[in-house]
């Protein structure tokens, strides 16, 4: 006989959610410069996401990044609706992301760009990203 015990593992502890606030990254110039919180942050989070290839990099999570590398050479039927499928589950990761829609995707040669919106807890964010293909 297995004993029950009236446990409520909830009333132990309280879930807190943790600040946005993180070191502000200019891009442009490979530079930390100062700090950012709110929907600045979740910008740059999601920059992050979008542009670091998922398994390449061992200081990150297996669940952190994207997968693009494989999708070179692929035709566009197969490539627009795998990128909305890979773009959507990267950023899903995030807790702070509520979901992603408004997919809209532009040819040059060469090349294939997704825009899309990023609906998260602080507000929208408008993202793109190019694929080279």
């Amino acid at each position: 006989m297995i004993p029950k015990i009236n446990y409520d593992a909830d009333s132990d502890f309280e879930i807190i959610k943790q600040p946005t606030h993180t070191y502000q990254l200019n891009f442009e110039k490979g530079r930390v410069a100062g700090y950012t919180d709110g929907i600045e942050a979740m910008k740059q989070a999601i920059h992050k996401i979008l542009f670091t290839e998922r398994y390449q990099h061992e200081i990150y999570s297996w669940n952190y990044g994207i997968e693009l590398e494989d999708l070179f050479g692929k035709p566009k039927s197969f490539v627009y609706p795998e990128l909305k499928r890979r773009i959507t589950e990267a950023l899903l990761q995030d807790d702070r992301i509520i979901r992603v829609d408004g997919f809209s995707f532009t040819s040059h040669k060469g090349s294939v760009v997704v825009s899309f919106t990023v609906h998260t807890i602080f507000g929208d964010v408008e993202a793109s990203r190019e694929v080279s293909i």
